[in-house]
């Protein structure tokens, strides 16, 4: 009995030790565990901090997301966009809607602001509805996993896009806050029809600013982005009405508005802006066309830039005297004429392009013609060559050359030239320089050259602006060498604006997507010929719209102050004019040198004259100053002499200052000046008064007309 008591304890004991042993080794073994759960963790931290140092520390792809520049006029107004397949205007989250803010979170993200970038609760609840449904209708991507996708990666479903996209959404979270990764959202969003990020959409589809969207529009255009083709309202209104009122019900369910206004903003009828075409040439093509090529070309914008960075390049158009010469040029050529026309228009003040027409229709032909240099100027050319002759100081307003078929020699007499008058009309009779400008008279004009000299004419020229390739020859004098209508007006606004010189300027500035200057205009100019020389070839010209001169028949349509010169060769017909404000040159013609016909040749002044009136409309007339250095007296215009009072037959004449005639030689028997005292007596008061009645008769016609 002893002995299996001893036996029982034994027992006991040992199976004591056994489940003190094992309890001891089930603590060993958790104590283990913990010590390599706590290891894993450590390792885990370590491992996720090395991450996140790693992320932060990486640069994210660069991101080619092209952003539209604009080309605006004078005023503002946007007259052409340029980009490269993608419509997009970046603007900050303060320009948009906060309407489009609340209604994009609500439909995309509602916990964007909450999560880092993985929304965990919609993951889960996408993941129990696919399940549900045995299929994958319902996502769970984050606004910024959204962003990632449309900026770094494709849309194919890969393993290896997904992780990335993971990736990139992480460092997206680490380097941005959620304001700039909502606003480089909805800056990078397709809207449709070629429009990139909200403001582009705005613009397309209600013609307004981001900032500006009320409510129904947001919550609409909210909805297009999940199927640009499918709810777009230009392809199926139903549809995107249908998820405009998805959104607006997401909207009031997040208390970001209320039922009420829900309502309202769904039974709001939306003007739609018409869907516009790409190919639409718009307005100024032919401008548009030069202010570009002066950017790439001349600026060194680089090409890449116009077309996707977003610029903004202030131009110097005027749209209404560019509307007005479009609608001119279109009207008085007949639509069943193949007959081209150009016409370029200068502020002479500031060298501004106001308008520019290169050709009848830009559709049909881009070829700028404003910029030819193949057109011979013909009689337009004669003001540079009669400034010569004033500066020289042997010639005035009342030198006489006789009007008559005659035959020039020389190369010291070794060669001929023998020019001929348009028509054959000569006067036969001496005449001075007014009359020759006036009735175009070639015979005049070749005398003076030969006067004067060539070279001198070609040096005249080139301070003029005029680069064209010329040779010292007489037929010089009638404009037989090419010389674009550019550097016609430019040329001519000179005259317009008391010898300075404006060099043509089409861009005034261009600024990048932030508005800083990538580049601005500096004034170039230069006094070129005294404002007494300007005034005076002034005063010529304005007899070319007077009684008797090539420009009458379209004055009555000029009711202002005007001066210029007519022009005609065999396939050339020009207007260069100018009042106080703007300069234009027109040219009409075919492009194959075909000869023109006496109709056809008579289709620039009209041109000209309906431009001038309807870009200045608005503005009042204004008379050309007279500066100092320029005298006005009454002549005798048969004999040039002084007139006096009692002269039978006198005008009223404009000098430079010591080229009028001489008081020993006049026309009467009393003296129209007093010499000792240099005052105006007689008939130098007569011509000051006759001089403010001239104006006054063409103030009176303008306000009568």
């Amino acid at each position: 009995m002893l002995k299996s008591f001893i036996q029982r304890g034994k027992s006991k004991l040992r199976n004591w030790f056994l489940l003190r042993k094992e309890k001891l080794s089930f603590a060993i073994r958790v104590r283990s565990l913990l010590k390599l759960m706590g290891i894993a963790a450590i390792t885990a931290a370590i491992a996720i901090a090395a991450l996140y140092y790693y992320l932060s520390s990486q640069s994210l792809p660069a991101a080619s997301i092209s952003q539209t520049s604009r080309m605006l006029d004078l005023h503002g107004n946007v007259i052409d966009t340029f980009h490269a397949g993608e419509n997009r205007y970046s603007v900050s989250l303060n320009q948009i809607s906060p309407y489009v803010i609340q209604a994009t979170l609500a439909i995309e993200d509602r916990r964007f602001y909450d999560h880092i970038g993985f929304d965990i609760k919609g993951m889960a609840r996408a993941l129990m509805v696919n399940v549900q449904s045995m299929s994958t209708k319902q996502g769970a991507s984050t606004l910024t996993q959204q962003l990632a996708r449309n900026l770094y990666l494709t849309h194919e479903r890969t393993w290896q896009r997904k992780i990335k996209e993971a990736v990139y959404t992480a460092q997206l979270e680490m380097k941005y806050s959620k304001d700039e990764i909502l606003a480089m959202y909805l800056n990078q969003i397709y809207y449709g029809h070629g429009s990139y990020g909200i403001e582009a959409a705005a613009k397309h589809y209600f013609g307004k600013r981001a900032q500006d969207l009320s409510l129904a529009e947001s919550a609409l255009l909210a909805g297009i982005p999940k199927g640009p083709k499918y709810y777009s309202p230009y392809h199926n209104m139903k549809a995107a009405k249908d998820r405009q009122q998805l959104i607006l019900d997401a909207m009031v369910s997040e208390g970001a508005i209320t039922k009420q206004e829900a309502d309202e903003a769904y039974n709001e009828v939306l003007a739609f802006e018409p869907s516009r075409s790409s190919q639409d040439n718009g307005i100024a093509p032919y401008f548009r066309d030069y202010v570009r090529q002066v950017a790439i070309d001349e600026l060194g914008i680089d090409e890449q830039l116009i077309n996707e960075g977003g610029i903004s390049i202030y131009t110097t158009l005027d749209s209404t005297m560019q509307a007005a010469a479009e609608q001119t040029i279109h009207s008085k050529l007949p639509a069943n004429s193949e007959q081209q026309a150009a016409l370029i228009a200068i502020d002479p003040r500031n060298g501004y392009i106001k308008a520019m027409v290169g050709g009848r229709s830009y559709a049909d032909n881009q070829y700028n013609r404003v910029f030819a240099s193949t057109r011979q100027p013909g009689s337009t050319f004669k003001p540079f060559l009669y400034l010569t002759a004033l500066q020289s100081r042997f010639m005035s307003p009342t030198t006489h050359f006789m009007s008559e078929p005659t035959i020039f020699t020389y190369d010291e007499g070794r060669k001929k030239y023998e020019p001929r008058n348009y028509g054959d009309k000569y006067v036969l009779d001496y005449i001075d320089m007014r009359k020759a400008i006036a009735s175009s008279d070639n015979i005049y004009a070749v005398n003076t050259i030969m006067t004067v000299g060539a070279d001198k004419v070609i040096e005249t020229v080139r301070k003029l602006g005029i680069t064209s390739s010329m040779s010292p020859l007489p037929s010089l004098a009638l404009g037989t060498y090419p010389i674009s209508p550019l550097e016609m007006a430019s040329a001519f606004g000179i005259f317009a604006n008391e010898g300075f010189h404006h060099k043509p300027v089409a861009i005034l500035r261009i600024e990048d997507r932030k508005g800083n200057i990538l580049y601005e205009a500096e004034p170039q100019f230069e006094q070129v010929i005294t404002p007494a020389e300007a005034y005076v070839m002034t005063s010529l010209m304005e007899s070319v719209f007077q009684e008797g001169g090539t420009g009458y028949r379209v004055a009555a349509a000029i009711k202002r102050p005007v001066a210029g010169k007519t022009g005609t060769t065999a396939t050339d017909a020009w207007l260069v004019g100018y009042t106080p404000e703007l300069a234009t040159a027109v040219w009409v013609g075919y492009d194959k040198d075909r000869k023109l016909t006496v109709a056809e040749a008579q289709r620039a002044a009209p041109i000209f004259a309906e431009f001038t009136e309807q870009a200045l409309a608005a503005v009042p007339p204004k008379i050309f100053p007279v500066p100092e250095g320029v005298v006005t007296v009454y002549i005798e215009p048969k004999t040039g002499r002084l007139a006096a009072a009692s002269c039978p037959e006198k005008r009223l004449e404009t000098f430079l200052r010591g080229t009028e005639p001489s008081l020993s030689n006049i026309c009467g028997s009393d003296s129209p000046v007093d010499e000792a005292s240099g005052s105006k007596t007689g008939d130098q008061e007569q011509a000051t008064k006759e001089k403010r009645r001239s104006w006054w008769g063409d103030l009176k016609r303008w306000w009568t007309n």
